[in-house]
């Protein structure tokens, strides 16, 4: 481990924050005042943190995961002491320096991941689980989903045949109980569109409209389930994803070198959820990974924005999906130095529509805008083409958050190359670059 791997910048280490209050700690420890015992190898950085207590925490990096492990008590990942452990090591003044073989408590952390990443990988000889008992819980998990998507068409066609103002005078109860049954009948994916249907009435002008809309896809939902013999395997595929019914990626793995273009979390009561957006340099193919974290706790993959990963991906089933499967890795993060090709505003209308046609319950689809300028339109913003007569919206979601500012802050009245989610509801950017070269600024 004598060999130092590349740095990575220190707004690369604060985007792998899991809050602003983790950014904030984690940059009051990137000085060397607490750290001691501090090192680094290829893949590799630890040292030892002074706390409140008598003993320094002990904190190593993975880099290849990048995977983190601290004593602290703190259920974020990374800890504010994996980030500033990290943000010393991006400092390279040498507070951090390459050493030969890590401590003892660093390197049983490092053996135990070498371990279960063993465990991990599919043994030929092994035996397989009874392909029969599989097949009956496969049969009897689709009787209760068709039972389910049932029950939701009766609904919808009763709360049609009373007409849309009653589901204003209902509240919120109805569609929870609605939404429980959708649970119970394990149709997560139908339980979640269930919650949403109910939060639209008496939401502002134009709901009818929009509860409308929604029903109609709820409805489109069920029918594919309840018809899914007669549908092309890729849409039927489609179809059980959008219900939540579990499946294995089970796409070839793809060896690529995977830019992450963007990384953020929504959150809910009990789960937060982290998008990874990545693209990768030889396929050209844009991928979407999944992390989940529960009881509050943010989910433990955290990538790096404008670094590339070498790493194997799995697509998961399903028409016009972007989602897969993060396999084995095979060096940490690097620098990339590379960009994905943009397009201009219509042609990123112009492929969500195409898309739609494989997936009509798609949200979005991801883009890269090129040579844009975010201007505003009357109380709202749009990014509008610096060569054409053309524009985006943003989103409601883009507009409410800090990453607008900056996004005005790299621009200046300039164009920017920007990557974000493209949909009916118009661009919400998430990461964005100088004209002429320069790092990727993520905006989320």
């Amino acid at each position: 481990m004598t060999e130092q791997g590349v740095r990575w910048t220190a707004d690369q280490v604060l985007a792998l924050a899991p809050d602003a209050a983790s950014r904030k700690a984690g940059g009051r420890l990137g000085t060397a005042g607490p750290w001691s015992e501090a090192g680094s190898g290829k893949e590799s950085v630890w040292g030892l943190c002074k706390g409140s207590g008598s003993r320094p925490y002990q904190t190593v990096v993975d880099l290849i995961g990048p995977a983190y492990k601290c004593s602290c008590p703190s259920r974020k990942f990374p800890c504010k002491h994996a980030l500033g452990l990290l943000l010393l090591w991006a400092g390279d003044d040498g507070s951090v320096p390459a050493r030969t073989e890590p401590p003892d408590w660093a390197e049983q952390w490092f053996a135990g991941r070498r371990e279960r990443a063993e465990d991990k990988r599919p043994d030929s000889s092994g035996g397989a689980a009874d392909p029969e008992a599989a097949r009956r819980r496969a049969e009897r998990r689709a009787e209760r989903v068709t039972a389910g998507a049932a029950e939701l068409e009766q609904r919808l066609a009763d709360l049609l045949r009373g007409g849309l103002a009653a589901a204003e005078q209902a509240g919120y109860g109805l569609w929870e109980e609605t939404a429980a049954r959708m649970v119970d009948a394990q149709a997560p994916g139908l339980a979640a569109r269930v919650r949403e249907l109910g939060a639209i009435p008496a939401s502002g002008a134009g709901w009818p409209a929009r509860l409308l809309e929604e029903c109609a896809l709820v409805h489109l939902l069920d029918q594919g389930w309840l018809r899914r013999d007669r549908l092309p395997e890729p849409l039927a595929a489609t179809v059980r994803s959008r219900l939540g019914l579990p499946a294995p990626a089970d796409g070839p793995p793809e060896r690529d070198r995977w830019l992450v273009l963007a990384q953020y979390d929504t959150a809910d009561a009990k789960l937060t959820t982290r998008r990874a957006w990545l693209y990768g340099a030889a396929s050209h193919r844009t991928r979407l990974l999944l992390s989940y974290g529960a009881g509050g706790r943010p989910p433990e993959l955290s990538l790096p924005v404008g670094l590339a990963l070498d790493a194997e991906l799995s697509a998961y089933p399903g028409a016009g999906q972007f989602r897969a499967a993060l396999g084995e890795r095979f060096a940490a993060p690097a620098p990339a130095g590379l960009r994905p090709p943009g397009v201009t505003t219509g042609e990123a209308v112009a492929r969500y529509g195409t898309a739609l046609r494989e997936d009509p319950w798609l949200e979005s689809v991801p883009a890269v805008l090129e040579r844009v300028v975010p201007v505003p339109d009357g109380e709202q913003w749009q990014l509008a083409d610096a060569a054409a007569d053309s524009a985006l919206p943003l989103t409601r979601a883009a507009r409410s958050r800090p990453g607008l500012w900056r996004l005005l802050a790299l621009s200046g009245g300039a164009p920017v190359t920007v990557f974000g989610e493209c949909g009916h509801r118009g661009f919400t950017p998430l990461t964005a670059w100088p004209e002429g070269g320069g790092e990727a600024v993520p905006l989320c």
